[in-house]
Order: C-alpha cells, then structure tokens, then sequence
C-alpha cells in the first residue's frame, strides 16, 4: 500500500520536487518519494543520511 502511494506522489511532483531532482547531476543519488517506515518521504539520500521534505507551491516563491 505504501508503495502504490509512493508512486503515485512522484507521478504527480510539485515544481519544487522537479527541480530538486537537479542534484542528481551534482553527484547526490537520491530516492524520490521513498518509503521509510511509516512515512513518505520526498527525497532521500541514503549515502549521506540525508532526507529532504518539500511542501507544495510555497516554496516557489520569492519568499522562500
């Protein structure tokens, strides 16, 4: 279940995910929409112990 879930949010990215995706070509190989216990992440680095969570639209604003 928690896969199927998964793979539908990496379907269906944000803007922000999209462009997150970029570090891939910095080196990082990260795991988009990742389940990790009872949660989902957005992207996870497991070399570097490293999870990144992004919330929707706001942070495509200048603001942010």
């Amino acid at each position: 279940m928690a896969n199927e879930f998964a793979r539908d949010l990496r379907k269906n990215r944000t803007t922000a995910e999209r462009e997150l995706r970029e570090l891939k070509h910095m080196g990082f190989k990260f795991r988009q929409q990742a389940p990790i216990d009872r949660f989902i992440v957005d992207f996870v680095c497991f070399a570097h112990r490293l999870i990144i969570e992004v919330d929707g639209a706001t942070h495509g604003t200048d603001e942010e």
